[in-house]
């Protein structure tokens, strides 16, 4: 169930950062309200996983998630484009992502 919480607490970062980039400046009080809905649930979930996870293995791939997250959301939906060299570096980010899980023993 812990990773089940760092998971989701890495999806709702994905959450929060979109619904942040939706609120223009958090203009949009709709989106706002979004925002702090995910921050919240992000960091519960977090909060959550850290009561068995250790610090230096939940937050890096809480953040990780976060990131990869941000750019895919970045890319299909707001339109971003990534020159191809980045997708490289993404990809280096999510092995290193699966390379923290499976080292750390947890």
């Amino acid at each position: 169930m812990t990773w089940l919480y760092l998971i989701l607490a890495g999806v709702f970062e994905v959450v929060w950062s979109s619904t942040m980039k939706l609120s223009n400046g958090f203009t949009n009080l709709y989106w706002s309200g979004a925002t702090a809905l995910g921050m919240i649930a992000s960091f519960l979930f977090l909060a959550m996983a850290l009561k068995h996870l250790p610090l230096s293995l939940a937050y890096p791939i809480w953040t990780g998630i976060g990131a990869v997250g941000a750019i895919i959301v970045g890319v299909f939906f707001f339109g971003d484009i990534l020159p191809p060299i980045t997708w490289l570096f993404i990809g280096l980010l999510v092995i290193g992502i699966i390379g923290i899980k499976i080292t750390s023993g947890h």
